[in-house]
C-alpha cells in the first residue's frame, strides 16, 4: 500500500492534507504531519467547526477540543479551551510533558500558555453573526432550540459537523492520529463531545491501526467508536469492515433520526484505509504521492 500516506474527515480535510504533505513528502514523521494538518483547519476562519470561526456555545462563547495519539500510551487531550488558537498542539504538551491523558477548561489554558502557545480571540464576525440568528430563532414562539442538531436552518451537512479527524502513515510506517473541533454549534456550555476522548472520537495502536469518528459526538461515545474500529482491526477485520462494524453497532443501540450522522475513517498498519457512514454526505480527503483527491464513504 502506498506509503506516506494522510487521510482526513470531510472536504476541508483536504487543504489540511495539504498543508501537511511537505512532512510527509520530505520523509518526515506521521505526529508532525497530523498536528500540522490539525493546526491548519484551526486558522481556518471560514471552517466552521472547527479552532478560529468555529460556532460558540449557547452562550455565545467559543470553546475548542482535541485530542492527539500515537499509541495507548502516548496520547494527550484537552477540552473547553477558549483562548488558544491551537487545541491540538496544547494536547501535544499534555501528551510530551505530563504524564496526564486530558486537561481542560481554564487550565488547559494556563497549561498552553506556560508552553508560550498563542492565544486569540476565536469568536469570528461571522460566527458571532450566526450565533445571533440562531439565537432570534431560539426564542420565537414556535419553542426553544436547545442546540444545532434540533434546528433546521442549518442545511449544509459540512457546517453542521463538529470534527476535523486526521490519520497519517509516514514511509517508515509509523501511525499517528489528531481531532480537533469547536464541539456542536450552539451546544449547552461546558458540552464535550467525542473529539477530545481518547478510544471516541480518536484512537492509535500501532500494533493494528487507527480510527477517527465524525458527527454527532454522543452517538460516538455511545460505543467507543473509534476504540471499536481499532479492535475490528486487531480480530482480522479490513479497514472498511472495521469503519462499517462502527456504523452498524450504533445503529444497533439508537433509534437514529434522518439528520443523525457518523463518519468513521480506519487505517491499518500497512497503509490500507477505508472508511463508513450512516448516510450519504460523508466524504473523506485522500492524499498521497498518486492522489489528491475526496472519496465518498465506503468507496
Amino acid at each position: 500500500m502506498s506509503k506516506p500516506l494522510i487521510v482526513s474527515t470531510w472536504s476541508f480535510g483536504q487543504r489540511a492534507n495539504r498543508a501537511a504533505w511537505p512532512i510527509l513528502s520530505a520523509g518526515g514523521s506521521s505526529l508532525d504531519a497530523v498536528e500540522a494538518a490539525a493546526r491548519d483547519a484551526e486558522a481556518d476562519p471560514e471552517n466552521h467547526t472547527v479552532g478560529l470561526g468555529g460556532y460558540p456555545d449557547a452562550s455565545g462563547r467559543v470553546s475548542v477540543d482535541a485530542c492527539i495519539m500515537v499509541a495507548p500510551s502516548r496520547r494527550g487531550a484537552v477540552a473547553g479551551v477558549r483562548h488558544h488558537l491551537h487545541p491540538i498542539s496544547i494536547a501535544r504538551k499534555v501528551m510530551e510533558h505530563t504524564s496526564h491523558a486530558l486537561i481542560v477548561g481554564a487550565d488547559a489554558d494556563e497549561f498552553g500558555s506556560r508552553y508560550g502557545l498563542p492565544t486569540q480571540d476565536l469568536l469570528t464576525p461571522a460566527a458571532h453573526e450566526a450565533w445571533t440568528r440562531w439565537k432570534l430563532s431560539k426564542d420565537k414562539p414556535t419553542g426553544p432550540i436547545a442546540n444545532i442538531e434540533e434546528s433546521k436552518t442549518w442545511p449544509d451537512e459540512e457546517a453542521t459537523h463538529d470534527t476535523i479527524g486526521v490519520l497519517a502513515i509516514d514511509v517508515r510506517g509509523d501511525l499517528a492520529g489528531a481531532c480537533t473541533t469547536s464541539g456542536l454549534a450552539f451546544k449547552i456550555p461546558g458540552r464535550v463531545g467525542d473529539s477530545p476522548i481518547v478510544g471516541h472520537g480518536l484512537y492509535v495502536d500501532p500494533v493494528a491501526g487507527a480510527a477517527v469518528c465524525t458527527g454527532h459526538g454522543e452517538l460516538v461515545m455511545g460505543v467507543c467508536g473509534s476504540f471499536l474500529a481499532v479492535e475490528q482491526m486487531r480480530r482480522g477485520a479490513t479497514p472498511g469492515e472495521a469503519a462499517a462494524a462502527v456504523i452498524e453497532r450504533i445503529r444497533a443501540c439508537f433509534d437514529l433520526r434522518d439528520d443523525d450522522q457518523v463518519g468513521v475513517i480506519a487505517l491499518g498498519k500497512d497503509g490500507r484505509w477505508g472508511s463508513a457512514s450512516i448516510k450519504a454526505g460523508f466524504r473523506v480527503a485522500v492524499k498521497s504521492g498518486e492522489r489528491d483527491e475526496l472519496a465518498d464513504a465506503g468507496t
